[in-house]
């Protein structure tokens, strides 16, 4: 079955088109809850999924995640505070634009941006997967070890001057915690200090909840419980004239480039994507001068590449079974509970599931767009919720979350025992990310690398007499020599600087 053989009846039911409804208001609303963000959305609605069916269940996060995308910059440009992190390079010209001229036009460019990053990540989610797919059918356990740590290596070299050793140390943890529970090839149980619920290893929600909701929610309690903000009412209204879509017209473009690449690449995410994106817009403008200042182009950039890298982070998951993302992988757990493998094996599995997936995704930005612009002014209007208020609500959603996914006590009890660990983690500047990616990727790097060993009867020549695998392994040497030789680099500089 190919893209262009799918019955898109399956697609239009009345049950898939309520979850991307829901999932969009749903997303938009917690987008622009400053301090809340993409993942958070994902996890949110993630335990309402099990008694969905799988296509439904999917789109609802992945709908959510879209829109969560573009809620941030609502807060970002409504009250001058980014609602995802992504969103601070919105809000490097959102902010000016809605002061000196009016918020509904920053809102509408950051809109339609967002939609034209959308649309060209669900194409090539479309067009490219299946190609992908079938090149990684190719692929077996030997390459599929080496991809699964290309993403970790990703992950961690992202990682801020002088958080190297930290990133690295999360990886490890994750991996550590990602073997716990029944060792696959022996059905010996591994860590599981006498939990007969650990036997399948540590329950995705309970521990997504744990790590990402509960450190979040006591950080506002202990820092900003009564903070309150103030939003100008006027001025809200996001229709775009043709002058201003032929502005974001470029930048968009560059943006939803870029935005693609970055979510092809692991461990990369919105965040590098939107920065990304906006030095790109600055550096082609014709004004550059004017960016920080209000310059309309500043906003489109890094709003289209943040919608643009979901789908492109949707690539490797369908095709290589591999997350482009921490938001991806949240949503990756949604195939897990549903019985359905990521990977190239899935097209000729389920191909009714996978296509109505792919082109669903695009039904979820337009689906973003039409409620977007509905319903953009009222957000606008509505972000003054006291956190006082607000908190207490999304703890309570938490907690039922984690309860609703397996309706065991115990992994209440995990999720705030892992949140306080992960609020110790957070303050002492370990990587949240890092750690859940490798906790995703850790069964991957463990099946590809025993099961490779098992073949070459122990032997590791295995992974370069293979063609493919000695191409990653030498990307994957250059990768870990790169910051070896940005050092060097450095060096040289300097010993030119002080012979001078």
């Amino acid at each position: 079955m190919s893209f262009l053989d799918f019955d898109f009846t399956t697609l239009l039911t009345l049950s898939n088109l309520i979850a991307i409804f829901v999932g969009t208001i749903v997303g938009l609303i917690i987008g622009a809850l400053p301090g809340l963000g993409a993942t958070m959305a994902v996890i949110f609605l993630l335990p309402f999924t099990y008694t969905m069916e799988p296509v439904a269940a999917v789109l609802l996060l992945l709908a959510a995640f879209q829109a969560a995308e573009y809620g941030g910059s609502i807060s970002a440009i409504t009250l001058g505070i980014p609602g995802t992190p992504a969103a601070v390079a919105t809000a490097q010209d959102g902010i000016p634009l809605a002061r000196n001229e009016s918020p509904g036009k920053a809102l509408g460019i950051s809109l339609n941006a967002s939609v034209i990053g959308g649309i060209v990540g669900a194409l090539c989610l479309i067009f490219f997967t299946e190609p992908f797919a079938n090149f990684a059918l190719r692929l077996s356990d030997p390459e599929f070890f080496l991809l699964g740590l290309m993403g970790l290596i990703a992950v961690a070299s992202i990682s801020t001057k002088g958080e190297m050793t930290k990133s690295l140390i999360s990886v490890v943890l994750g991996l550590m915690v990602g073997t716990i529970g029944m060792d696959m090839f022996t059905g010996q149980p591994r860590f599981i200090m006498g939990q007969l619920e650990l036997m399948e290893g540590l329950g995705i929600v309970a521990l997504l909840i744990g790590i990402f909701a509960i450190p979040e929610i006591l950080r506002v309690v202990k820092d900003d419980l009564h903070t309150q903000f103030a939003s100008q009412a006027s001025n809200l209204s996001t229709k775009l004239t043709g002058k201003d879509m032929k502005t974001i017209a470029k930048p968009a473009g560059i943006g939803s480039t870029i935005g693609t690449i970055s979510g092809l690449l692991p461990g990369l995410g919105t965040v590098a994507a939107a920065w990304f994106s906006y030095i790109a817009a600055k550096k082609l403008s014709k004004s550059p001068e004017t960016f920080g200042k209000g310059n309309p182009e500043g906003i489109a950039a890094p709003e289209s590449a943040n919608n643009a890298s979901v789908g492109g982070a949707l690539i490797p998951l369908f095709a290589l079974g591999i997350p482009g993302s921490v938001g991806i992988a949240v949503v990756m757990s949604a195939f897990i509970v549903h019985g359905i493998q990521p990977g190239p094996r899935i097209f000729t599995k389920d191909p009714t599931l996978t296509y109505g997936i792919l082109y669903g995704f695009l039904l979820t930005t337009l689906a973003l767009y039409i409620i977007g612009r509905l319903l953009t002014p009222l957000f606008a209007r509505v972000l003054v919720v006291p956190n006082s208020f607000l908190m207490p609500i999304v703890y309570v959603i938490a907690i039922i979350g984690g309860f609703s996914a397996t309706s065991r006590y115990f992994d209440i009890w995990l999720s705030l025992i892992l949140g306080l660990i992960s609020l110790l983690f957070v303050l002492s500047r370990f990587s949240i990310a890092a750690f859940v990616m490798a906790f995703v990727l850790s069964p991957v790097i463990e099946v590809g690398l025993r099961r490779s060993l098992l073949i070459s009867g122990g032997s590791y020549s295995i992974f370069f007499t293979r063609p493919i695998s000695l191409i990653l392994l030498i990307i994957i040497i250059l990768m870990l020599m790169t910051p070896v030789f940005r050092k060097l680099g450095e060096r040289r500089k300097r010993n030119k600087l002080d012979s001078n």
